[in-house]
């Protein structure tokens, strides 16, 4: 329909027309892709999240801080804390167990054959297990030191598709001259992912992929790739550098803290003096960015032959970083607010992030979850934990099908080919 309103006199007839024109335009608004998640009701808890249609969120477990999620053997989903614990849970999910009690931040569990190992600030641990076994503190054994101390010390494993052991561990502060390289002390040698090689008698930390900055989720896709999520630095400000998402590969290197990714490239970042231990020219580009300050988390993919309409899900935990510099000390209202991202691969290494479930956080900043850890199971249902707030894990089941997602979280000009 074309209305013309110069050819309108009678102002009933123009408003009535500016009425059926909005209503068009808003109607189209709706019908755009990425603006169509519904409000629905978190099961066992008094809140709301914005979801896509016809999917259920339920809380199944109070936990406390936990972290990562890892799915064993038989079922079992194991969940490191920040709590000195453990968890182990079995389906359908909704009992929890502290499997063992261990120090030193025990954020992520890993199960090999018939062993299970525990990422703590500063080794890695592995005892013996069998599913439905116990297991006690004395049960674990040191394996190999990892570089410890303190500010950004969480430790992601994963075991990869060749059976060998991942880590990822983050660099002390904003511009810590740490790197995984033989030049630096063993203690420095943080920010990026190790791969252990147990080849010789004394197992050894091996660079995998370095200059990241704190990353923290690791997901292989089915083709046996590694991506992670990567939390950036808080003194560029409220709006830069954005978070990244990034293929590591044997040998990536992304730069920090020597560069940062701004406005879709790397930037020398002059806050650190010494000099980057490779040049800019070898620095990979990430795949897809968040929003800066938003401290992206856990990451899964999807299953092999899912129909959901996405590739992989992440965690995105929230910041305390305010409007307009970037401080704490602004509204808490203006905080990146906490959610779960949907992400499709659009080429090898481009991707775009989309929200998938958003509602964790007030019109006054209060937040009543921050999602941390991520998993899908082999049936399509996302879990994730919490570690604020309503603490626990969650499960949220979809309907299968082309899903609607919510605002695009990352930068159509941020990576060629979105």
């Amino acid at each position: 329909m074309r209305i013309s309103f110069h050819s309108v006199q009678d102002p009933v007839l123009v408003a009535l027309a500016m009425s059926i024109l909005a209503l068009a335009l808003s109607s189209t608004a709706r019908a755009q892709p990425g603006e169509e998640l519904n409000r629905v009701d978190v099961a066992g808890t008094s809140h709301q999240l914005s979801a896509p249609p016809g999917a259920t969120v339920t809380k199944l477990v109070d936990l406390e801080a936990p972290r990562l999620i890892t799915l064993g053997r038989n079922g079992e989903m194991f969940i490191g804390s920040d709590a000195d614990k453990v968890y182990r849970l079995t389906p359908p999910y909704q009992d929890a167990q502290v499997l063992v009690r261990l120090e030193d931040y025990p954020h992520s569990v890993a199960q090999r054959d018939d062993k299970l190992y525990v990422a703590t600030t500063d080794a890695l641990l592995v005892a013996d297990y069998q599913p439905g076994g116990t297991l006690a503190s004395g049960d674990f054994e040191s394996l190999a030191r990892i570089p410890g101390g303190g500010g950004h010390n969480s430790r992601t494993l994963v075991v990869g598709p060749d059976d060998r052991l991942y880590l990822s561990l983050g660099i002390q502060g904003n511009c810590s001259d740490q790197y995984i390289g033989e030049d630096y002390r063993f203690e420095n040698r943080r920010g990026g992912i190790m791969v252990l090689d147990e080849s010789g008698e004394t197992p050894r930390w091996q660079p995998y992929a370095t200059g990241l900055r704190n990353p923290i989720g690791l997901a292989w896709d089915h083709q046996g790739t590694l991506y992670a999520t990567n939390n950036g630095p808080d003194h560029w400000g409220y709006e830069e550098p954005r978070e990244v998402l990034v293929r590591a590969e044997q040998g990536s290197f992304f730069g920090m803290p020597w560069f940062q990714w701004v406005d879709g490239q790397y930037r020398q970042d002059d806050c650190i003096a010494g000099e980057s231990p490779r040049p800019a020219s070898e620095i990979n580009t990430p795949v897809a960015t968040f929003p800066a300050r938003s401290a992206p988390m856990g990451l899964d993919f999807v299953p092999e032959g899912s129909e959901l309409g996405l590739d992989a899900a992440a965690a995105v935990h929230g910041s305390w970083a305010t409007k307009p510099r970037g401080g704490a000390s602004g509204d808490p209202a203006t905080r990146r607010e906490p959610l779960i991202a949907g992400i499709t691969l659009t080429g090898p290494d481009s991707g775009r992030i989309q929200t998938l479930l958003t509602g964790f956080q007030d019109a006054q900043g209060n937040r009543w979850a921050r999602p941390v850890g991520i998993v899908f199971t082999e049936d399509g249902v996302l879990y994730f934990t919490s570690d604020t707030g309503e603490t626990g894990l969650y499960r949220v089941t979809f309907e299968e099908g082309e899903m609607p997602m919510g605002a695009l979280l990352s930068k159509p000009d941020d990576k060629r080919g979105e």
